[in-house]
């Protein structure tokens, strides 16, 4: 059976920097049926919630991880170890449960898996992973964000509906 990590947001949990949800029904679904577990890293990595915005500095998460970058909040303090700290708890838990497939909010400076803001604090992206992403992605989960795992959703509903048409038909 697949089992899924998925962000804490993603599933109606205000972890949010600014304390809301981001819920995607489906992704809630796989919670409550019990093919996923969720965690934000940023609150397992000891941040509050409200918290300030935060960006990488000076690369994408695999260049914090690798000491090269740093993620710092709109008052200019480095958030860099409680990043990497929830990271590294979001791989143990995805581990210990046999995760494998893993759902990260977009653009995140923890989770995001395309694309993160490019610390500029003015909202552009670059093509890049945050910290969470990158961790996980080194220990090999495939890791998706909410949008491309809920298109991918659709289109296997899609066929799942087109094979069954076609079966009345006959």
């Amino acid at each position: 059976m697949v089992k899924y990590l998925i962000s804490a947001c993603l599933v109606g949990e205000q972890v949010r920097y600014d304390g809301r949800d981001c819920l995607e029904a489906k992704l809630h679904a796989l919670i409550q049926n019990g093919q996923a577990i969720c965690v934000c890293p940023e609150m397992a990595g000891g941040l509050a919630t409200p918290r300030l915005p935060a960006e990488i500095m000076g690369g994408d998460g695999a260049d914090v991880l690798a000491g090269r970058a740093k993620v710092i909040d709109t008052a200019s303090i480095d958030v860099t170890e409680a990043f990497i700290n929830g990271a590294h708890i979001a791989l143990k838990l995805a581990q210990r449960h046999h995760v494998s497939h893993v759902i990260l909010k977009a653009n995140s400076p923890s989770c995001g898996s395309q694309l993160i803001y490019d610390g500029s604090f003015s909202g552009q992206k670059i093509v890049g992973n945050g910290v969470t992403a990158a961790l996980l992605k080194q220990h090999g989960f495939h890791v998706w964000t909410e949008q491309v795992f809920l298109d991918q959703l659709k289109l296997l509903e899609f066929f799942q509906k087109s094979k069954n048409d076609h079966r009345t038909k006959i």
